[in-house]
C-alpha cells in the first residue's frame, strides 16, 4: 500500500499529555444499545463528570433526536459541547481522529476505520472526522490505511505497542507486511520503534485483540499488563502468561503491574471481554473502569500503584461490557492546543449545541 508523506513530522501524544477535550457520542435509541438503554446513559453522565472535575470539556456526538434527552439528563452547568451529527458505533476510540504534534502545532490525524475488519457497518463513523475536524486549529491529515485507535499505544519515546491479532487480520488491510505497517507508524505518528505482541486475546472481543485492553504505557517507565495470575484455570491464563513474557523481554527495565482479570458472562453464558487496562488517563486522573467483581478493589491498587502521582476514579462499566467494550473504547482524548479557542470558551458557558 502506497502511503502519502505529511510535509511536517508528526508525533502522536501519549495519553498523559494535558487534555482539553474527550470526545463520547451518546448511546441512542436505534442501537445496539437498547436493551442496556438506560444504565448507559446513566454511566455516560457519570463519566462525563469525572472528565469535566478534572478540567477537560466533552464533545458529545448526539443524534439530533437525542437532543431534548442529552440536555435533561446532563446538568445543565456541565462544560459539554454537543456535536449533533450520525454515527454507527458509540467506541470513538476507534474511529476519532488521533492527536500528534508537529512544529506548526497540534494536527488531527485519522485513519480509515472499517468496523473492525468488516464485522460491522462503518459508513457513519468515518464521516464524523469532517465535522470534528472544523473545530480543530489544523487541517485534518487522512492516511488510506486501516487502524483504530485502540490498536495502538504510544509512550513519550515514541515507541508504540500493537498486536499482530488485529494488524493481520487480513480484513483490515489485505496483507499489507509488516514492514509497511512499521513505515506507516513512522510517517503519520512518529513511531520511532514499533513493537507487535504476539500473545493475549480476550474472548468476546471484536477487535482481534487491540492493545488497549491488555498493555498500557505508564509515564514512569512502567507498563500495566491484564494479568490472569488470579485465575489459573481460566482461558485466558495461557494467552496472558504469554503475553507477559513477551513483554519483560522487550521492556527488562519495566517496571511490571499485573491486573487480576474479572470473569464476566451476559444472560446468554457468552464470557464478556472485561479489562481493567482499559482506562483513560484525565489530566493527572486514571479514570478506571471496574465491573461489581471482587477483583474491583485489587485492580484500583494496582493502578494506583502504577500511577503513584494521579488521582483514581472508579467508574462501573458493567453495563458497557455488555457490548464488548469499556471505558477506554467509548473515549478519545484531545490534547490541549488542538481545538479553536473559541469552541473551548463555549464550553465554559455549559452545555450547549455547537451549531
Amino acid at each position: 500500500m502506497r502511503i502519502a508523506s505529511p510535509t511536517l513530522p508528526l508525533y502522536l501524544m501519549p495519553e498523559w499529555a494535558d487534555i482539553e477535550a474527550v470526545v463520547l457520542a451518546w448511546p441512542h435509541a436505534n442501537s445496539d444499545w437498547s436493551p442496556w438503554l438506560d444504565d448507559a446513559r446513566r454511566t455516560y453522565v457519570q463519566l462525563i463528570s469525572s472528565i469535566n472535575s478534572t478540567g477537560a470539556t466533552v464533545l458529545l456526538l448526539c443524534h439530533e433526536d437525542e437532543l431534548g434527552l442529552v440536555k435533561s439528563m446532563v446538568p445543565m452547568h456541565s462544560k459539554v459541547l454537543i456535536v449533533v451529527t450520525s454515527y454507527n458505533d458509540t467506541w470513538t476510540r476507534d474511529y476519532v481522529f488521533l492527536t500528534c504534534e508537529s512544529s506548526n502545532g497540534n494536527v488531527p490525524v485519522e485513519f480509515v476505520f472499517n468496523g473492525w475488519g468488516n464485522k460491522f457497518n462503518a459508513n457513519l463513523d468515518n464521516q464524523v472526522n469532517k465535522t470534528l475536524a472544523s473545530l480543530c486549529q489544523n487541517p485534518l491529515i487522512s492516511c488510506n490505511t486501516v487502524l483504530e485507535g485502540g490498536a495502538i499505544e504510544v509512550d513519550q519515546n515514541h515507541e508504540l505497542l500493537t498486536t499482530a491479532s488485529c494488524l493481520f487480520n487480513p480484513e483490515r488491510n489485505g496483507d499489507m507486511p509488516e514492514q509497511a505497517y512499521r513505515d506507516c507508524f513512522k510517517t503519520y505518528l512518529g513511531s520511532e520503534q514499533t513493537h507487535i505482541f504476539q500473545h493475549g486475546h480476550l474472548i468476546g472481543d471484536d477487535t482481534d485483540g487491540h492493545i488497549d485492553t491488555l498493555v498500557r504505557y505508564t509515564p514512569l517507565r512502567g507498563l500495566v499488563i491484564q494479568s490472569a495470575y488470579n485465575r489459573p484455570t481460566d482461558p485466558h491464563f495461557e494467552g496472558l502468561f504469554k503475553l507477559k513474557q513477551e513483554v519483560q523481554s522487550k521492556f527488562p527495565d519495566y517496571v511490571l503491574y499485573e491486573l487480576p482479570l474479572p470473569a464476566l458472562t451476559n444472560k446468554h453464558g457468552e464470557r464478556l471481554p472485561a479489562s481493567y487496562a482499559n482506562f483513560l488517563i484525565c489530566n493527572r486522573t486514571v479514570i478506571a473502569p471496574v465491573y461489581q467483581q471482587e477483583e474491583d478493589k485489587e485492580a484500583l491498587e494496582v493502578l494506583a500503584k502504577a500511577f503513584p502521582n494521579y488521582k483514581i476514579v472508579a467508574i462501573d462499566c458493567s453495563v458497557l461490557v455488555q457490548q464488548f467494550g469499556s471505558l477506554h473504547c467509548i473515549t478519545m482524548q484531545i490534547p490541549e492546543n488542538t481545538l479553536r479557542p473559541d469552541i473551548l470558551s463555549q464550553a465554559e458557558l455549559g452545555i450547549s449545541q455547537i451549531l
